[in-house]
């Protein structure tokens, strides 16, 4: 960022009085005025806090359009994106990754969690 190495700006943010928190995030959702919701899988997560101005929230990373899901929805919505996406970071087969898709309820990160033996 500008040019400079993270240290760098951590230390000039700090001089300045301005607060930065890296946060470990798995997904973030972001739900438009228009009722269409946005998610970034595996984000990178800064929050800056500086005196006297509000929060701000870095996200970066590929944000892709979600489907919306109603309360009374009994199955979550698996699309082929996400199979191939788990599929992708746990290293198993198509199959594998959308029967635990299934089993996590449609939650990508549980999914590959599980898939690896850590959930």
């Amino acid at each position: 960022m500008f040019g400079l190495n993270p240290r760098d700006l951590r230390k000039a943010m700090k001089r300045l009085g301005i607060k930065m928190e890296e946060l470990r995030a798995t997904r973030v959702i972001i739900e438009l005025e228009d009722g269409r919701k946005m998610a970034v899988d595996e984000p990178q997560v800064t929050i800056m806090r500086a005196k006297g101005q509000p929060t701000m929230l870095y996200v970066i990373g590929e944000p892709v359009e979600v489907e919306s899901q109603t309360e009374e929805a009994e199955t979550p919505s698996i699309t082929e994106e996400d199979v191939r996406l788990v599929a992708e970071q746990a290293g198993v087969s198509l199959e594998e990754a959308r029967k635990a898709l299934e089993e996590a309820g449609g939650d990508i990160a549980a999914a590959i969690l599980k898939l690896q033996g850590e959930a």
